[in-house]
Order: structure tokens, then sequence, then C-alpha cells
């Protein structure tokens, strides 16, 4: 998504603190059994999602130590899409440990809490999905 000349972004170390608090909320979830620990990241991502306003990443914000321009920027559409995907899945992961159904809780949050981790490592998973469906639906309209 484009604005006037510029292509909307957000600073990589506001993504990162987001993926950190994934991680880091799902793995005190399976030390703790305490499911509501899951609500932080779901509901900050809900709210960027539906608000544009990620609380987490707001917190973020304030200990950047240079303008958020200075940092290297990630696509704003790519990580709404990432966005989705991990709200989904911790919503799923939520839902089956309130509900008991252990296994959905740790297969879902198990899914989001790898990926996150493995984009804090370097590695989008989201982002190779999302290109996979772009070239697929590419192909499609151009048989």
């Amino acid at each position: 998504m484009t604005l006037g000349n510029s292509v909307r972004s957000i600073p990589r170390p506001l993504v990162k603190a987001n993926q950190w608090t994934i991680v880091l909320s799902v793995i005190l979830t399976w030390l703790t059994g305490q499911e509501w620990i899951l609500l932080v990241p779901l509901l900050a991502g809900l709210s960027g999602l539906i608000f544009g306003f990620n609380p987490v990443m707001q917190l973020a914000k304030i200990f950047l130590k240079k303008d958020p321009k200075a940092y290297i920027p990630e696509d704003w559409e790519q990580q709404q899409f990432n966005q989705k995907i991990a709200v989904t899945c911790l919503a799923v992961g939520f839902t089956g440990f309130l509900l008991d159904w252990n296994g959905i809780g740790y297969v879902f949050t198990i899914m989001v809490a790898a990926a996150a981790f493995i984009a804090i490592l370097g590695f989008c998973i989201g982002c190779f999905i999302h290109y996979q469906w772009k070239q697929y639906r590419f192909r499609r309209a151009h048989r």
C-alpha cells in the first residue's frame, strides 16, 4: 500500500518487540498454565488490526533511540498479513486452553511461537506464505 510516493512501513525494532511479546507470552502460558497471558499479544494484535493501534508497538516506540525512519523498515501490508495469522493462532490457542482442549491450545501456540521466533532469527514464514499466495493469484489470473 502506498501513500503518495512512499511505502507504508513499520520500524523493525517495533516488529521485533511484537514478535518477542508473542514468544514470551506463549512460553509464560505454558510454564504457568495461565491462558489469560495469551490475551496480551492477542488483544494487542487485534487492536492493531482493527484500530491501527498496537499497544505493544506503541510502548516499544518509547525506547527507540533514533527517529523511527532511521531503522530498517518492515512492509506494513506484510505485517498486517502476519498479524492476522498470529491473531488467529493465538485466538484458537487461547480458546483451546480455555475449553481444556489442551492439544489444540498447544498446537496453535506452538505454531505462532515458532513462527515468531523464526522471524526473530531472520526468516519470515508469514512473508513466505504471503508471497506464495500472491504468486498463485497472479498465475491464476494470467492463464
